[in-house]
């Protein structure tokens, strides 16, 4: 076994692979780039080695700088987590010419299945079903229409290195395919190195469906069941699931041998992941192979009790599989909800800054759920616009799917993260969908369900109830505390009585509100209503007990009022005394600004290129501007017809967000 290992990578996978080794008793190495040297993989390794300033290609894909940092540390191992390097076949060589174990799968393995198109050359040669498409790389723009047109769109610009939803995009109609090439081989250029691009055809109403794959080094290749990864956003996993609720036990043994198979016509010998499309009526179709640990990894952990890093590197080191395919055990259901730093209120944007606030769920199993939080970050800690926007992956087990889901909900109503923004109560939105709850998927689902965008989760009456009383608790509980210093008129502070409590333009008026010991009683638009409430003030966090049933409130207060995030809703509630609501109604509105004649840069981000000329006349939707941020490709387009005056920003200008890009006449 190894003493020491390198991790190439860094984030939450690089905490995660840290966590493993030292459970294993083995030394780690940590690289980091000018921009992680506060990071907590760094802060967490045993070494940490500096390999060079903060855009990726010029640090985590620096292959020399690694395997120099292996030799100067006397690392014998090299584990490449996701992403980065993990699939690099040319990063494998070289570890191996120095000396150094990649943990991982054979180079032929990686060359045969890491590569889109050679995966899919591979797939056809062994009789597997594959999506329709061209088995080649893209030659140029008028190659690309020639082919599109063969297949019919809507198609699929994809890039043979590409992983994560990089150097994707589904393209409709012809006059979307250019400016789509483009992005994609800039993005996939930007993370991966390679900018080859091939096309395949669009599949609709699919599911993503991939099965978890391990082999060892003597020729043992096992299946440990499948991953349900169809609510994407962006063509990026967002919500993944094990097992899937579509799947029987016949598909789910089909798919698995299929895949064992086609691990077996390699060679594999790692953990490694065969991803399908499924259509409604539960034809597979392979889509790709990915050579490495992937994201979602922690469902199959949660789902079948083993830890895949530790198994990557027993093998890795010449051990055999200590299971065989009868030992698998599929137990329970596991959930998991990828927390990115983006504002699902204004078209999921990327947010970088500083983590004033960071207070995860507390880990463990309690009464049959287990609660996981995998996470790279720290309260305190930087958000960088260099890198991926995740911030951490929420991961809920219990015995049944339904459960799982409910847990997956609590724990993100407890999650409280400020100075960013961040997804958290669209994940909630989606574990409350009924179409979610009932299993009822595909990879469009978030554009189905949100096709005007991502605006909260509609109050039902009792939900709307809860957030009421919840408020009134809060001003209540401050009410009584102020009531009690000393120095302050007789009266002055009066705690119970009648109240109105306001929720945007709708209004709920209480009487004979009280709260005493944590009881909180009172009528609230003629309905009585009862709860046990758990907050004091400067908390975070307000628990109300109402029929039983638990509801956990992030709480903050605001001028004039409260602020409460629940089940996916982040409302601002003012609650008045019924005198005090009269008189605040006749105060005059204020009127809204009226609109912009600049585009504002929606987040932080890199100048890609600027598609327009000062006095040029622009169409709404004409693309103006591609801002990158976060290893993503933004196209900013006109949103009504205007001529451009002044252009205030150039390629590779860095922008802040809301910072002038143009001005329109």
């Amino acid at each position: 076994m190894f003493s020491k290992i390198l991790i190439a990578n860094r984030g939450e996978i690089a905490c995660r692979v840290i966590k493993t080794c030292r459970k294993m008793g083995i030394e780690t190495v940590a690289v980091f780039s000018d921009a992680d040297v506060d990071a907590l993989h760094v802060e967490m390794a045993d070494e940490a080695v500096r390999i060079g300033p903060p855009p990726s290609a010029q640090s985590y894909l620096q292959i020399e700088r690694i395997v120099q940092a292996c030799k100067d540390t006397g690392a014998e191992a090299v584990h490449p987590g996701y992403g980065f390097l993990s699939e690099r076949e040319a990063f494998a060589e070289v570890l191996k010419d120095a000396g150094v174990t990649f943990i991982g799968p054979n180079n032929h393995a990686i060359a045969a299945m890491g590569d889109k198109i050679e995966s899919k050359k591979l797939a056809l040669a062994a009789k597997v079903n594959t999506v329709p498409g061209f088995v080649g790389e893209i030659r140029d723009d008028a190659h690309a229409k020639k082919i599109a047109k063969e297949i019919g769109y809507p198609v699929m610009v994809k890039a043979s290195a590409g992983g994560g939803g990089k150097g994707l995009r589904i393209v409709h109609e012809e006059k979307e395919l250019a400016q789509a090439i483009q992005s994609s081989q800039n993005e996939a250029r930007a993370s991966f190195g390679d900018d080859r691009l091939f096309i395949e055809k669009f599949v609709t109403e699919p599911r993503h469906i991939e099965i978890q794959v391990l082999g060892d080094k003597h020729g043992h290749v096992v299946y440990l069941g499948e991953r349900e990864c169809s609510i994407q956003r962006r063509h990026q996993k967002v919500i993944e699931e094990a097992p899937s609720p579509f799947l029987d036990e016949a598909t789910r043994r089909a798919m698995g041998e299929q895949a064992v198979a086609l691990a077996k016509a390699v060679g594999y010998d790692s953990a490694g992941t065969v991803e399908f499309i499924v259509d409604k009526e539960r034809n597979f179709y392979f889509l790709e192979m990915n050579t490495r640990l992937q994201v979602e990894h922690p469902v199959t952990e949660l789902i079948t009790g083993l830890d895949l890093v530790e198994l990557m590197i027993r093998v890795a080191a010449g051990e055999k599989l200590p299971i065989k395919q009868s030992d698998v055990r599929l137990n329970g259901w596991a959930v998991e909800a990828r927390i990115y730093a983006e504002d699902p209120y204004r078209g999921f944007l990327p947010s970088t800054g500083r983590l004033v606030r960071y207070r995860p769920p507390p880990e463990g199993e309690h009464d049959g759920v287990t609660v996981r939080n995998d996470t790279g970050v720290y309260e305190g800690g930087e958000i960088s616009l260099f890198y991926d926007p995740m911030i951490a992956k929420l991961c809920t087990h219990a015995a049944t799917r339904s459960q799982a889901i409910d847990a997956m909900a609590n724990a993100l109503d407890e999650f409280r993260i400020d100075g960013i923004n961040h997804n958290i109560d669209f994940l909630n939105a989606i574990m409350h969908s009924e179409r979610f709850r009932e299993g009822r998927l595909s990879t469009a689902f978030i554009g189905e369900e949100y096709p005007e965008g991502f605006h909260g989760w509609p109050l039902d009456p009792g939900s709307a109830q809860r957030l009421v009383a919840a408020a009134l608790a809060m001003k209540l509980a401050r009410t009584e505390r102020a009531s009690k210093i000393s120095g302050t008129l007789n009266g002055a502070h009066q705690p119970n009585g009648n109240y109105v409590v306001t929720i945007g333009e709708k209004t709920f008026e209480i009487t004979d509100a009280s709260l005493n010991n944590d009881s909180l009683v009172a009528i609230i638009e003629g309905e009585a209503f009862a709860a046990t409430v758990q907050w004091r003030p400067g908390d975070t966090l307000l628990a109300l007990e109402d029929n039983g049933h638990r509801y956990v409130f992030q709480a903050a207060r605001m001028p004039g009022g409260y602020r409460l995030r629940h089940g996916g809703t982040n409302l601002a509630l003012s609650v008045r005394k019924a005198e005090a609501a009269t008189l605040a109604g006749l105060m005059p509105k204020k009127a809204a600004a009226g609109s912009s004649k600049a585009l504002l840069s929606p987040m932080p981000g890199l100048v890609v290129s600027v598609n327009v000329r000062e006095g040029q006349d622009v169409k709404a939707g004409e693309p103006l501007v591609v801002v990158e941020a976060m290893k993503m490709e933004n196209v900013l387009t006109a949103e009504r017809d205007a001529k451009v005056s002044t252009i205030k920003a150039k390629k590779g200008d860095s922008v802040a967000l809301d910072e002038v890009i143009l001005e329109f006449a």
